[in-house]
């Protein structure tokens, strides 16, 4: 697995990839400029990972099973490759998780899944249930359902988190959801913002004009948000 990091100090931040994106498209698309001052001022560390969605969420060839087989091995390489290496690199406590579109899906997973290792998580266009059709997406398991994806999915297991010690970890950590107004994933940030709320975790969920689904309001986000 190839990644890029950009930085000298700061807080880590661990940058996910959109949609079967690459560990260069942050730097590609100009994301990187928007946050280079924080990064040149050693207030962030950025770790732009690559991703295995083809192998994964998106790959139609191998069977749901299989398909969230893969993505828990993904969230394995994080926890056990890629943050130690941060660590090595980085002795700054904080931990940040940041994504775009799926990259979005892929920061608030790993973040509200272990909240005693992350500080914040920013993410931008995000759908955080993909089992139900939003406009043209689909449900990318074609109606199969287990516990591995109940468990990957913020927005099924935040309602029924019970966990004293999580929530509280999740209660201190900053959360900062952005999403168009008119992006097919809004109503899915209003669901998970609600429910966030109704555990009485503090967080922001700001509703932007337009779609805003593209590395062009990204941009502005980035310099607003992260």
């Amino acid at each position: 697995m190839e990644l890029l990091v950009f930085g000298h100090a700061g807080a880590r931040t661990l940058v996910f990839p959109t949609r079967m994106g690459r560990f260069y498209d942050y730097e590609n698309w100009r994301l990187l400029d928007w946050a280079r001052e924080h990064v040149d001022r050693g207030w962030l560390q950025l770790y732009c990972l690559d991703s295995v969605d083809a192998e994964s969420l998106y790959n139609a060839s191998v069977s749901p099973v299989e398909r969230i087989r893969r993505h828990n091995a993904y969230e394995g390489y994080i926890l056990e490759e890629v943050l130690p290496l941060t660590r090595s690199l980085n002795p700054n406590p904080a931990l940040l998780a940041h994504g775009c579109s799926i990259g979005a899906y892929h920061a608030v997973n790993l973040a509200f899944r272990h909240p005693h290792l992350f500080q914040k998580v920013v993410a931008f266009s995000g759908r955080y249930d993909l089992t139900t059709p939003m406009g043209w997406f689909p449900d990318l398991f074609g109606g199969f359902y287990n516990q591995d994806i109940y468990f990957h999915t913020p927005s099924h297991f935040i309602p029924n988190l019970a966990d004293s010690c999580r929530l509280e970890a999740l209660r201190r950590m900053e959360i900062i959801l952005a999403v168009g107004e008119d992006d097919a994933f809004r109503w899915d940030n209003q669901r998970l913002s609600q429910a966030l709320w109704d555990k009485g975790v503090w967080h922001a969920l700001h509703v932007l004009p337009g779609e805003a689904h593209s590395p062009h309001h990204w941009r502005r986000w980035i310099r607003d948000y992260l």
